[in-house]
């Protein structure tokens, strides 16, 4: 398989509707999966991407997730990052590493 996922620049993505019930939390489960989407439209590949941690919904919040992509057993770490939060609606910008974790 190509390592076509250090290719990627950030890809800034509009998640509706994450916000979980005025706690102002995004959960881990589903930021992860709104990142391999937005990675699968932009690549043709759906990667496996996990979060550790649930996200704050506020602007500058982070976290660092973890990619693999289909049968390759390589990992790249993965910065997310809110860029905007209004009502339910947050906007990430995704950051795919250029070198695979060691």
């Amino acid at each position: 398989m190509t390592h076509r996922f250090p290719l990627l620049a950030a890809v800034p993505v509009l998640f509706a509707g994450l916000a979980a019930c005025g706690s102002g939390t995004l959960s881990a489960d589903e930021v992860a999966t709104k990142a391999e989407d937005a990675l699968e439209q932009q690549i043709g590949v759906r990667p496996q991407i996990s979060c550790p941690d649930d996200v704050t919904a506020e602007v500058g919040a982070t976290t660092r997730c973890t990619l693999t992509g289909g049968e390759d057993p390589t990992e790249y770490g993965v910065s997310i990052k809110v860029t905007d939060v209004d009502g339910d609606n947050a906007k990430f910008d995704i950051q795919v590493d250029e070198q695979p974790k060691s």
